[in-house]
């Protein structure tokens, strides 16, 4: 038996603290509000022999079943903290568990643009930079100054061109974590940049579905020259996946590439959709979707998403 430190709680339910509302529970549980406080958990995850996870904003992952081995983390406090930073005013610095969206509110309340695509983002400002997210034409990776990355080892600063970016992916590990990050704006007119965010949370409004238990996008949009430039979520709407259902999963009506909770899905159903709709966009256009959510536990993947 593993002796947790103060802090550290055991057989944690996850369910409510991911967005599709399934799985189990972490063997160990903590919410760690500084970064020493963060290499210290994770030391002791080390010296225990315990794997580490992240919930963050909790979409976009799936956790397991029959529950987590080892510790998952949710950051709180001083790393979910945002501010104003810089001598010109035109840097905002937040803990890697602050929400993209509330970012991108703060940099709109400072005058400051650059970061207004992060209000789409529903995600942590960790996992974005793991994931190294975009949307409507913005990217983590074009405003990123630093990021301070903890594991084991303790916390280094790394710059943007030390980070592997790429489509969706950085070369960040499973054991270091980003603890806080700091992006580059620039000053622009309040009103403005207010209102770019009024239209972007318009238009996701109007094309994504919200206010129910579900991921954010399921596959990455694909680069194969077969897809004609067509999105995951067009190419599983043109294979019929837009309201397909396994058990309590679906596609969602509104977007495809969206999954839904409809009916006490568990991981296991939200995985065999997954596969059914990879499997139709295979058989229509050749298209090998790749999955964009991550995984928490021993979710039964098929052996050719088993890199991720």
């Amino acid at each position: 038996m593993v002796d947790a430190p103060a802090g550290v709680e055991r057989d944690y339910p996850l369910t409510r603290l991911t967005t599709i509302r399934t799985g189990g529970a972490a063997e160990f549980f903590a919410r760690p509000g500084t970064v020493a406080q963060l290499e210290r958990l994770l030391r002791w995850a080390a010296d225990s022999g315990l794997e580490v996870g992240v919930d963050g904003s909790g979409s976009n992952l799936r956790v397991a079943d029959a529950g987590v081995r080892g510790l998952v983390l949710k950051m709180d406090d001083e790393l979910t903290a945002i501010e104003i930073d810089g001598l010109a005013g035109d840097r905002i610095a937040c803990g890697g568990g602050a929400r993209l969206p509330a970012v991108a509110a703060a940099a709109a309340r400072a005058g400051l643009s650059g970061i207004e695509f992060g209000v789409s983002i529903p995600g942590t400002v960790g996992g974005a930079i793991r994931m190294n997210a975009n949307a409507y034409g913005g990217a983590l990776a074009d405003v990123l100054d630093w990021v301070d990355v903890v594991s084991a080892e303790g916390t280094e600063r790394r710059a943007p061109d030390e980070l592997g970016f790429g489509y969706r992916r950085s070369n960040l590990t499973a054991g270091e974590i980003v603890a806080r990050a700091r992006f580059r704006l620039h000053p622009a007119d309040e009103g403005a940049v207010k209102a770019t965010l009024a239209e972007l949370r318009d238009r996701r409004l109007r094309a994504q579905p919200t206010g129910i238990r579900t991921f954010g996008s399921t596959f990455k949009n694909p680069d194969d020259p077969r897809a004609e430039g067509r999105t995951a979520g067009q190419l599983l709407d043109a294979a019929g996946c837009r309201g397909l259902r396994v058990g309590g999963a679906a596609f969602s009506e509104k977007h495809a590439n969206f999954v839904e909770n409809v009916e006490a899905a568990t991981t296991a159903d939200v995985v065999a959709l997954m596969v059914a709709g990879r499997e139709r966009v295979r058989e229509r256009f050749g298209i090998e979707l790749e999955p964009e959510v991550r995984t928490l536990g021993p979710v039964e993947l098929p052996a050719e998403w088993r890199h991720e």
